[in-house]
């Protein structure tokens, strides 16, 4: 177990330094296995019982993990719900639901990649822009997200802050382009390590791989590769029609195959 004393010197009250570095510890995903019991705290931080209990405590007051008698402290899952089947925008999906969306920006830039102009329908060498975002609901990293524009579309979009704002807002407002038509598909999967390191999960926690291709009125728009974790995320579907004979389909239904999964154009 590696000791982590706090400053006794410091201006900062004890259980204040403690606290602090356990929220660091939870955006990086230390605790994926479990979070220290309060004698573990004590042993780590060098401090009293008492010092560990108060920093818990502001964690459960935060949301951040749970406590129950007999049982100890956790983590404290996320719960995120999207409905499928029409175009939406995560931030606004998430922000709806009542929690706070917010990215770290990885990387952004231009940049040329044959596969992904070959998904975008372009040239091979078409510059193109990629974002790549760390998305977090209310502190909590719950996807991995990376999105490809043609370079001509994007490039009012290059002095954006992507911290708290949507992709295709900043669209709509710098260039006046919006998604007209696409599809998008979902499958499960594993994590990679560099995305286990992002999301604080592990090596066999599931994930979710979303693929969304779009076009706007005047070509591609879009090719958007975004994994989000499986304890985190809930995709639900509605319905309505008449017998079960009628011949509806389902608005928004997942269509599974042997093989490849079909394609859904909105």
């Amino acid at each position: 177990m590696t000791r982590r004393p706090v400053r006794r010197a410091g201006r900062a009250p004890l259980w204040e330094q403690v606290l602090s570095d356990l929220r660091a510890r939870l955006d990086r995903g230390e605790f994926a296995e479990g979070f220290p019991s309060d004698r573990e705290l004590t042993t780590t931080y060098r401090v009293s019982r008492h010092t560990a209990r108060e920093a818990v405590r502001h964690l459960q007051r935060e949301g951040a993990i749970s406590r129950q008698r007999g049982r100890g402290s956790w983590v404290r899952p996320l719960s995120l719900e999207q409905a499928v089947g029409p175009l939406y925008s995560l931030f606004r999906s998430i922000e709806a639901q009542g929690h706070e969306q917010r990215s770290d920006v990885l990387g952004a830039g231009v940049v040329r990649d044959a596969r992904v102009a070959a998904r975008l329908g372009l040239r091979g060498d078409a510059a193109l822009w990629h974002l790549r975002r760390l998305r977090r609901a209310d502190g909590t990293p719950f996807a991995v997200d990376d999105i490809w524009l043609p370079e001509r579309v994007a490039r009012p979009l290059r002095d954006v802050d992507f911290t708290h704002t949507a992709v295709y807002a900043e669209l709509e407002r710098l260039a006046g382009v919006r998604p007209m038509r696409g599809w998008e598909r979902i499958r499960p999967g594993l994590p990679t390590p560099e995305q286990r390191r992002l999301l604080g999960v592990g090596a066999r926690a599931p994930v979710f791989v979303i693929q969304r291709s779009t076009e706007h009125a005047r070509g591609p728009l879009e090719w958007r590769v975004t994994v989000v974790r499986g304890d985190a995320w809930t995709f639900t579907a509605t319905w309505s029609g008449g017998s079960a004979d009628s011949g509806f389909a389902p608005e928004g239904a997942v269509r599974a195959s042997r093989g490849r999964p079909a394609r859904r154009r909105p």
